[in-house]
């Protein structure tokens, strides 16, 4: 059936945002592509946990990635996710979009 089968698959995706460094590099994306270290300063993690959430990301589709040189630049798949990170910040207005 169509309908659940995209139910399920907004379930995944909500599910792999529910974290703050997941919501984090959204709004980070959203002014363009990053790379690990862009993010990693950025946000005031670990390159390897970036990493790790940038693969949980990747692997749920919500991600693309673009190899130039020995960099990966990640970026957001769909534009419509910043919609849902608007509608988010509208709802809870207890976090701030980063700028």
């Amino acid at each position: 059936m169509i309908y659940k089968e995209g139910l399920e698959q907004a379930v995944r995706c909500l599910k792999a945002l529910a974290h703050p460094t997941r919501l984090g590099i959204l709004c980070h994306l959203r002014k363009g592509e990053r790379t690990v270290c862009e993010l990693q300063e950025l946000l005031g993690c670990t390159q390897s946990n970036i990493s790790q959430h940038l693969g949980i990301m990747r692997e749920r589709d919500i991600l693309t990635t673009r190899k130039e040189s020995n960099l990966v630049f990640y970026g957001v798949k769909n534009d419509a996710m910043f919609r849902l990170i608007d509608v988010l910040q509208d709802v809870y207005c207890r976090f701030e979009l980063y700028e």
